[in-house]
């Protein structure tokens, strides 16, 4: 993995003729970070545990961040050790205001003239993934979209999540490009060929578990040990643009 210090941030750019699926995941990713929609759905999430373990706020949201950390998602840890419905979290975590989002033409009209298939994959709902490509515009764009309930609520970066997404839709790996804002999450992908983008942000991630971090630039720019890392940017609407150069 190498890095530019210019709009898009990756390697050297070769041709991208052989992609036939993009793969994008949905909160900080296919959204900007800075518009901080995700910091409702982290609230809920603490609230939801708050309530379900009949603890104070803080002490909730170590035990919510401890889950998360060490399970890939803070539901996937409430199922495992609380047997909770994952239905009853999820329809409580989305619940959202989308208001912040932004509108978004540049990366609206890259996504449209995209040849191929577009997917978003999250470790959300997928609700919560068409509510928030609905108010972006985006809708009519993506031929599916894929939560955590396709996977059997087992999330990235779970080996039976990914095994998962491919068999619903078809998908090569080897003909696909996979975008996201997590590090941890690119490794499986590249393990069974994607091609990948980490999508970083200027979001200060500090209050989030090291191991489950969100991409800064200053973790690009200090780590050069990734090898699952195919390329990197932190505008994916510019890193789309140059793409489509390629085809």
């Amino acid at each position: 993995m190498s890095d530019r210090h210019a709009g898009v941030h990756l390697a050297p750019f070769g041709s991208f003729g052989h992609v036939r699926n993009w793969v994008f995941d949905l909160d900080n990713t296919l959204y900007p970070a800075e518009c901080d929609l995700f910091a409702e759905i982290d609230t809920r999430m603490t609230d939801f545990v708050s309530g379900l373990l009949q603890l104070p706020r803080d002490e909730a949201r170590k035990i919510q961040k401890k889950y998360y950390a060490e399970h890939g998602t803070t539901l996937s840890g409430l199922m495992t050790i609380h047997g909770i419905d994952p239905a009853d979290f999820l329809h409580y975590v989305h619940e959202i205001d989308l208001s912040p989002l932004p509108d978004l033409p540049i990366l609206r009209a890259a996504l449209e003239i995209l040849p191929g298939r577009k997917f978003v994959y999250t470790n959300g709902s997928r609700r919560h993934a068409e509510r928030v490509t609905e108010k972006m515009g985006l809708g009519h764009v993506f031929h599916g979209s894929f939560g955590i309930e396709d996977a059997a609520y087992a999330p990235k970066p779970k080996p039976a999540s990914y095994e998962a997404f491919r068999t619903l839709h078809d998908v090569d790996p080897y003909e696909s490009i996979f975008f996201e804002d997590l590090a941890r999450n690119l490794a499986p992908a590249k393990d069974i060929g994607f091609t990948t983008v980490l999508v970083h942000s200027e979001k200060d991630w500090s209050h989030e578990p090291i191991e489950a971090r969100p991409a800064s630039l200053a973790d690009v720019l200090g780590d050069d040990g990734q090898d699952h890392i195919d390329y990197v940017t932190g505008d994916l609407a510019a890193f789309l643009e140059a793409a489509l150069e390629t085809l």
